[in-house]
């Protein structure tokens, strides 16, 4: 199930937009400013983020300035969802990074169509760029071997064995829930494991990653067993 942030900071508005969307079969977590929510992001990232402008502490557009600064929030959809509807505000909400605005008052179908066509726009975003990074190694490096961590094209990752598990899901096109459901550990736990593959191999983020392997001729073997938890 895909995962939402709604940021307001009208509890009566947050409460039924949860429900609503919970309703649909999405997962929604909750935040009353934008310095909070960028906390609960970073914390535990979601794949989309519905966000107010005016709101006390952090007000929408910083903290959508903020999110798209950090290595996790630059490609995460983003809506705005104001009261602020002359057309500058409009302009400055999508100069700022959003990828779409709604005015207030609004539809409940109409946000719930908005943020199916993100969502299914950043899937096709993400394919494609699995797709790009595959032909490109099918077209630059040899085949590999069975175990291409240990080719001399390929040398062994400087990873832990759950990070490893991690690093081959991740170079698969898997999103961090899909990774937790597969290798049995939540979706935190895969994020502090990238995270931690991040900076070993100095990159800034999962598509860094993904161009990262399939350069260097990593390709998941046959046989890898994603059954065992992370954790160990």
């Amino acid at each position: 199930m895909k995962r939402i942030l709604i940021v307001d900071d009208d509890p009566t508005l947050r409460t039924a937009l949860t429900r609503y969307l919970q309703s649909r079969g999405y997962i929604v977590r909750e935040a009353r400013s934008g310095a909070e929510a960028l906390a609960l992001f970073e914390e535990d990232p979601t794949d989309l983020v519905v966000s107010d402008v005016v709101m006390p502490e952090m007000d929408g557009l910083e903290f959508c300035r903020r999110l798209r600064a950090t290595r996790l929030g630059q490609l995460v959809p983003f809506i705005f969802l104001s009261s602020r509807r002359e057309l500058s505000d409009r302009v400055e909400g999508h100069q700022t990074g959003a990828d779409d605005y709604l005015v207030k008052p609004f539809e409940l179908k109409e946000l719930t169509a908005k943020i199916e066509a993100q969502l299914e726009r950043s899937r096709r975003v993400h394919s494609e760029i699995i797709r790009l990074m595959q032909q490109s190694a099918v077209g630059a490096a040899p085949a590999p071997a069975a175990s291409p961590s240990h080719t001399e094209s390929a040398p062994p990752l400087p990873l832990t064995p759950a990070e490893e598990k991690v690093f081959w899901e991740v170079i698969q096109g898997f999103t961090n829930k899909q990774i937790g459901d597969r290798l049995f550990v939540s979706p935190r736990t895969v994020q502090t494991h990238l995270s931690n593959i991040l900076s070993k191999l100095e990159l800034e983020n999962r598509l860094q990653l993904i161009r990262y392997a399939y350069e260097r001729g990593y390709h998941p073997p046959e046989g890898i067993n994603t059954s065992e938890d992370a954790e160990t």
